[in-house]
């Protein structure tokens, strides 16, 4: 058999087959045909819209054709009226009954299985009629209590019993004997139940609801749920396979247009998918033959399916599964072939090489000798990898200790970061009390002393360097002075000279001459190093105690120098820095002299190196006497900002996120620092510490974080799902003020406990269920040892 359709002058809402399956009835609000099914194509044989005597009738919700005559047809129309056609019969008389006793809309009509005159409606009044067609009105009224029923089914098991769903997600097991009073009822879904359809063979019940869920019944007894299938939309009809006992087919109510065929013991994947129709399909039928079956859609279309032309979802699922918990062990499960199931069972590990042959020979073997239509659970190998040392738990305990122990918020800066160095030390994280520590180094109380003011400096940046050389002259001529002075017992040419030189740049000629000797005047590069006056100083200048001196010309050698490099530009007026080649003796002659100035031009760069990579001076010899320094580059500032992102990163990367999330918590406004980091980063580590939080169940230390957290995807967290309501026990409508009070109903009875029928005082627990609830000591009590509603409403409810 082929895939076939026919087009239709607009939507179609259902179909229904004939007993012998040769001829499909077809209903909408604008369409109401029958035709005949050929080999490869529908042909039309009626046309009950033809009709010149159309009333609102002829504008169907739902069709039903008779399973012992061919000749009736019940539809449910929009109006509340329930109509039987007779297909022997021409013009107006074809519409033999109309039926005007449901008040709103038929959503729902249904033949008796093995009474050709019997049948049973449901509506969205609430109420479900039972018709006799050789009589002119309803011979029964089974009243739900419900808003809305929307699908009736007589059981194939028993010729009394029938089941109706309702809005309030109930199921309903009637005895038509009996309308007083329902036989049974269970709450079987969370949201409105859409359709039902009994079992064939056993005595099941399918469900379908909003909930997005499909749930198998066991009615034998007491009903128990056998199975429960997952979708992705809503499911708005169901139809068990013929001859397949674990097989039903389903079409959503929105989003998804394909039809379904489930294996009810797979409860994720379909068995297989149908996806002909462009929009959402209406109906499911069989034709008495597992592998063809008729659908309709709203997209005004109506279907011939074959099986061979399905798509096999369940046939692409990967077998294999792999979890890692929060203590580093790992759970893998794959699949087993079944020629290497006893082989398997008794080795713990197969290689991958074996594994991959293994997988060749199983497909090798299903193409040739399994069904493709059957169904097997796979046979399958669960393994369990745990660390052999304690390292794992070591690292989890690390983890809750750090949680548990760091200050992120309430304090400054430095004092969190000491604080948090000294945890991480104590749990055996040294190298994170390093980070700690550096980050209170970099961004503590003094970094944000230093940011605020850098504006400020680098405006006085130009003053900086243009600051006159006179401080500097002095403190190199105060050296000098003391130099020289000391040296005049050495030679009288070299003192003359030295105290003419001297006098030149100390300003006076009234300098007082000092007979001490200096020794041990080492030399860099022409300055002095270490000064060793053994004599005091006269007096006027200078007066030490013993000892003291030494240290006083230590200090000022060091003074020196640091002058030297700290100041590093020119002199004011633009000239170069010119330094007397005497101020600076040196004991021995110098072998290498500097080279001659045509090579290294003053006020010029060596041509082999580049401006960023200048020494601190460039010395020339421009005379015997003079040093000139023609060069000092800019001061500048380190920025540690990328050194700390880098640094996150990577600890991120090793799966430390609680560092790098901790640290951008405790740094706070310093965050702005870090321009690096994107706020994609960011969110990424806070959502992740967040989770791991969670694992570990530290809630609250979780809603810490997120209330610390700066950005709106991460702290609007604790704004999600605040609000719970609940239902009132009478109306089954939420509790919109007060959780005890009901604004439609205005009864305050179930509001009370369920157990002692007294006002609940403190903390109220309630079946989301059923709504009835009261006091947790005595709910908890009464539902360890009984699993009924302790009202009698006959809801199974659990504790949890």
């Amino acid at each position: 058999m082929t895939t076939f359709h026919v087009t239709q002058e607009g939507p179609v809402n259902a179909l229904a087959l004939n007993k012998d399956f040769s001829q499909v009835a077809i209903c909408g609000r604008n369409v109401f045909k029958v035709y005949t099914i050929e080999e490869d194509k529908f042909r039309e044989v009626c046309n009950v819209r033809a009709s010149k005597h159309l009333n609102v009738g002829f504008s169907c919700n739902d069709v039903s054709w008779s399973p012992t005559d061919d000749h009736y047809l019940a539809t449910a129309a929009t109006n509340g009226h329930v109509s039987v056609w007779n297909l022997t019969k021409m013009g107006k008389a074809m519409q033999e009954q109309d039926y005007q006793d449901h008040k709103r809309t038929v959503n729902k009509v249904n033949f008796h299985a093995s009474e050709p005159n019997k049948l049973i409606s449901g509506s969205q009044d609430g109420t479900m009629r039972y018709f006799d067609i050789r009589v002119k009105s309803a011979v029964a009224v089974f009243y739900s209590n419900t808003e809305s029923v929307r699908d009736v089914q007589f059981s194939p098991h028993s010729p009394y019993a029938f089941s109706a769903v309702s809005d309030n997600g109930s199921v309903q097991l009637w005895d038509i004997r009996k309308p007083e009073k329902y036989q049974q009822q269970y709450t079987a879904h969370s949201g409105p139940v859409f359709a039902c359809d009994w079992h064939p063979e056993v005595t099941w019940l399918a469900t379908a609801s909003r909930d997005r869920t499909i749930k198998v019944w066991d009615l034998t007894n007491k009903p128990t749920l056998e199975y429960t299938i997952h979708t992705i939309a809503s499911i708005g009809h169901v139809k068990w396979r013929p001859q397949r006992k674990y097989h039903i087919a389903s079409c959503a109510l929105v989003i998804d247009c394909s039809i379904n065929v489930w294996d009810v013991r797979r409860p994720y994947i379909p068995f297989a998918a149908f996806n002909e129709h462009r929009d959402i399909a209406s109906g499911v039928q069989w034709r008495g033959d597992p592998d063809i079956f008729l659908s309709s859609g709203r997209d005004s279309t109506l279907y011939h399916h074959s099986f061979n032309n399905a798509s096999r979802p369940a046939a692409k699922a990967n077998p294999q599964g792999l979890a890692v918990n929060n203590n580093g062990e790992i759970i893998f499960a794959r699949k087993i072939p079944p020629f290497q199931t006893s082989a398997s069972s008794t080795s713990s590990m197969t290689t991958p090489t074996s594994l991959a042959k293994a997988t060749v020979g199983l497909m090798r073997k299903i193409s040739m000798t399994q069904a493709i239509d059957q169904f097997h659970h796979a046979s399958s190998m669960l393994q369990h990898f745990s660390h052999v040392n304690e390292m794992a738990n070591y690292e989890s305990e690390s983890i809750l200790a750090l949680s548990k122990n760091y200050v992120l918020s309430g304090r400054s800066i430095s004092e969190m970061c000491e604080h948090n160095s000294v945890v991480a030390r104590e749990f055996g994280k040294p190298h994170l009390s390093v980070v700690w520590k550096i980050i209170k180094t970099m961004y503590g109380e003094e970094f944000l002393q230093n940011s605020i003011h850098a504006g400020s400096s680098n405006r006085e940046e130009v003053a900086h360097n243009n600051i006159n050389m006179s401080n500097i002259s002095s403190a190199v001529i105060q050296i000098e002075s003391t130099i020289n002075s000391h040296r005049e017992t050495e030679t009288d040419q070299k003192s003359k000279a030295s105290d003419t030189q001297a006098a030149q740049f100390s300003g006076g000629d009234d300098e007082t001459e000092n007979e001490d000797q200096v020794d041990n005047v080492g030399t860099y590069t022409g300055f002095p190093t270490y000064l060793n006056v053994r004599s005091g100083l006269p007096k006027g200048d200078f007066s030490f105690g013993e000892n003291e001196l030494d240290m006083e010309l230590d200090s000022l050698n060091a003074d020196f120098h640091n002058v030297y490099r700290g100041y590093n530009h020119a002199s004011a007026d633009g000239s170069d820095w010119i330094l007397p080649n005497e101020a600076f003796p040196i004991r021995h002659e110098i072998q290498d002299r500097s080279p001659p100035p045509e090579q290294f031009p003053n006020h010029h760069h060596s041509p082999d190196l580049h401006e960023d990579t200048q020494p601190i001076y460039q010395v020339e010899e421009t005379s015997s006497t003079l040093i000139s320094v023609s060069k000092i580059p800019k001061k500048s500032s380190w920025d540690p900002s990328s050194l700390v992102v880098e640094t996150l990163k990577h600890h991120a990367i090793l799966g430390d996120i609680q560092t790098a999330a901790c640290v951008l918590i405790v740094l706070g406004d310093c965050r702005k620092f870090l321009k690096e980091l994107d706020e994609a980063t960011e969110e990424h580590w806070l959502l992740g510490y967040i989770e791991m939080l969670t694992s570990y169940k530290l809630w609250n230390n979780a809603t810490q974080i997120i209330k610390l957290a700066w950005l709106p995807s991460v702290y609007q967290l604790n704004q999600q799902s605040t609000r719970i309501n609940t239902n009132c026990g009478k109306c089954l409508k939420p509790l919109q003020r007060v959780g005890w009070l009901c604004d439609r109903c205005h009864s305050s009875k179930y509001a009370l406990c369920s157990i002692c029928n007294q006002v609940v005082k403190g903390l109220y627990v309630w079946c989301q269920g059923c709504s009835h609830g009261g006091h947790i000591a005595h709910m908890k009590q009464w539902v360890s040892t009984k699993k009924m509603c302790p009202t009698g409403c006959g809801h199974l409810c659990e504790y949890g």
